[in-house]
């Protein structure tokens, strides 16, 4: 967590753009150890408090539709290294294999339970999993497949020096990205030409000035933004 080697880096991050902030990263390794502190106390708090909720919602995810209680997909974490993330399923079974990558609210592969878990994000719940294994922290770029990685400029690359987040100022601010999408004739290109660019700027603006403090900042305004849903 606390290595910023250039150049060991995948082949694909080694650019200047990405050196820039892997230097700035270098110089803030007190922020880092508190924030993977944070990150594995407050998802071991989390995790025994909520376990009867996360019971209960797996029951319900079952109960209401076929298929698995969690959904699993293939994500690009800190140096592009690909993790299967956990969330509560939502949608129908293998719905990837029959649509888009990206979701719309309006999208028919949604199911009863899974509108209202998506409504106020608790199908991110299990995502307490990811970060406990190191894979993801709390705040941070949310990850993407392979595909939109793929389409990440140079500088983008730098979001993959530090563990995808749960959370994120880009989150927040495009808390209702589904309802953006769901005005669009092609999804798919709307979040990768348009959303996309725009949330990276949120994104690297918080890798160029991060800290602790910024972190625990970016938490209570998710939590707010989450209540007033």
């Amino acid at each position: 967590m606390l290595t910023f080697d250039f150049d060991r880096l995948p082949d694909r991050m080694k650019n200047e753009a990405v050196r820039k902030y892997c230097e700035k990263l270098k110089r803030k390794k007190l922020s880092l150890v508190l924030k993977r502190l944070l990150d594995v106390f407050v998802s071991l708090v989390l995790t025994v408090i909520l376990s009867p909720i996360l019971v209960l919602i797996s029951l319900i995810v079952v109960i209401d539709s076929k298929g698995p209680v969690f959904y699993r997909q293939e994500r690009i974490t800190k140096n592009m290294k690909t993790f299967r993330i956990f969330k509560f399923r939502t949608m129908v079974d293998k719905a990837d294999r029959i649509g888009p990558l990206v979701t719309t609210d309006n999208d028919s592969r949604i199911t009863r339970v899974g509108r209202i878990l998506r409504k106020v994000r608790l199908d991110e719940l299990p995502q307490l999993f990811n970060i406990l294994a190191g894979d993801m922290t709390l705040v941070g770029t949310r990850p993407e497949v392979k595909k939109y990685v793929d389409r990440y400029t140079d500088e983008m690359m730098a979001t993959l020096l530090l563990p995808a987040g749960v959370t994120s100022t880009a989150s927040i601010m495009y808390k209702d990205e589904s309802e953006l999408l769901d005005k669009a004739d092609d999804p798919d290109r709307v979040y990768v030409e348009k959303i996309l660019p725009e949330k990276m700027k949120y994104n690297l603006e918080y890798l160029d000035s991060f800290s602790f403090v910024k972190d625990i900042g970016i938490l209570i305004s998710t939590v707010v933004a989450v209540l007033r849903r």
